[in-house]
């Protein structure tokens, strides 16, 4: 790509959105949860606009009161890849693999298998795991954040040898002669690390893009050498344009580190738009799906501001007092935003529905302001991209599509069309077969 332009990812989850309430929208069929149809169509539509890849997460246990809310992540990440793949042509696919409770060869074997497949689109997000209920699905408890980090260098390395345990050219299939493969190009990896270990060889061949595409999401200085020593692609989470781009800037210092170009590894910040015709409009709708959860989160509100706010009075905005009085939590880097948008006036109700407390920034109103926010990070070097996280995917990954790309070409910020068919075509990083060269003469 000669002309630098933005690449987008679209957040999958459970098959509504990114709200609590979003299962209770009416346009939502409830029973989206299990429907992979639904998941499919949300898909397809990501491709039509374009978008690089689709990112889901996981959870190893269950980490939200069922009584009300559903599960955040789907059913099974690449189960449900799996069903997606064969429905699609040109979308990338990123899902989060456990480090801490997986073993190599099993998700080698899973994504190189997802990566044939779809013909070159897989990506593994690998990550630590540190919630307690997840280690105890696996009768284990969870172990400090060092060892953690050094399984998952070694899981990475093992899963990247066995990736590439055939060379390139071992697939013969010559029916006349009855070779099937050239098995002297099909070698055992045999590695042993002090957590984990494989023989290999792995009985899958290369994909058109030769491995997926490792990313990584975790944070610190343990979370940077991962992504600056492996990762081609970064999920990031930022509250700022200075936030992100000293992200960015750490990953790609990570990335030189390494001896890598730091080119070769891409940023990507969340974003939560709240899309409508206004910003009243946007308002009304997150008001309308958020409605019963906001009496619990004004206490939270106003913690972040360092104020005792009742959510009894939602309806009412901040006093000049109150204004004059709060302070944003050094400890929260959302508490500067909500006490700007508490200072336009608007209520306790409206300021949440702003989406304050979301994980990631919310811009709310039309198209117009989404594609403003997404260029002024983009053209201010904090991101190389975004993962989009919709507020209910019945309604808004269509209307995402059909209203804010084409703003985002107009402004030259956007592709008009795939750069090629594979997901390192589309991200814009190197081909790669096999442990990385470096590791190799390391070892």
């Amino acid at each position: 790509m000669n002309h630098r332009t933005m690449i987008l990812g679209l957040h999958l989850g459970t098959g509504y959105g990114s709200q609590a309430a979003s299962w209770r929208h009416p346009d939502v069929d409830p029973a989206n949860y299990t429907n992979f149809d639904a998941q499919v169509r949300y898909a397809q539509a990501a491709e039509r606009g374009k978008f690089a890849f689709l990112f889901l997460p996981d959870s190893l246990a269950m980490t939200r009161d069922l009584d009300h809310e559903v599960p955040q992540a789907t059913l099974e990440p690449m189960l449900t890849l799996a069903a997606i793949a064969r429905e699609t042509k040109r979308i990338g696919f990123v899902a989060t693999g456990s480090t801490t409770f997986n073993e190599p060869y099993n998700l080698a074997r899973q994504f190189k298998t997802l990566d044939v497949m779809s013909h070159g689109r897989s990506g593994w997000n690998a990550v630590t795991t540190s919630d307690p209920a997840a280690a105890a699905n696996f009768g284990q408890a969870i172990a400090d954040r060092p060892e953690r980090y050094a399984r998952a260098h070694e899981m990475i390395q093992i899963v990247q040898a066995l990736w590439g345990s055939w060379e390139a050219d071992a697939w013969v299939k010559d029916q006349a002669t009855g070779v099937f493969a050239d098995t002297a190009k099909i070698q055992p990896v045999n590695l042993q690390g002090r957590y984990v270990a494989a023989r290999g060889p792995l009985p899958v061949p290369p994909s058109e893009q030769g491995q997926p595409v490792i990313f990584s999401a975790g944070g610190g200085q343990n979370g940077l050498n991962i992504a600056g020593r492996y990762a081609s692609g970064v999920i990031g989470a930022a509250f700022s344009i200075d936030d992100a781009r000293a992200q960015r800037d750490a990953v790609r210092e990570a990335a030189r580190a390494a001896g890598r170009d730091p080119d070769d590894v891409k940023y990507f910040a969340g974003v939560m738009p709240a899309l409508g015709t206004s910003v009243r409009d946007a308002l009304d709708r997150r008001i309308r799906l958020n409605g019963d959860v906001f009496p619990a989160r004004a206490p939270h509100l106003g913690a972040m501001l360092g104020l005792p706010l009742d959510a009894r009075r939602l309806d009412e905005p901040l006093t000049p007092a109150e204004l004059a009085a709060a302070r944003p939590s050094p400890f929260d880097p959302r508490s500067q935003h909500a006490l700007e948008v508490a200072r336009q006036g608007w209520t306790i109700r409206e300021v949440l529905a702003h989406g304050v407390i979301d994980y990631h920034p919310t811009p709310v109103g039309p198209p117009e302001v989404v594609a403003d926010h997404l260029q002024e990070w983009f053209e201010a070097g904090a991101v190389d991209g975004f993962w989009v996280s919709p507020d209910v995917n019945e309604r808004d990954i269509d209307t995402f599509v059909n209203e804010v790309i084409p703003l985002l070409q107009e402004r030259g910020l956007y592709h008009r069309d795939y750069e090629g068919a594979t997901l390192r075509e589309n991200l814009g990083v190197p081909y790669q077969y096999g442990l990385d060269p470096r590791l190799q003469a390391e070892a």
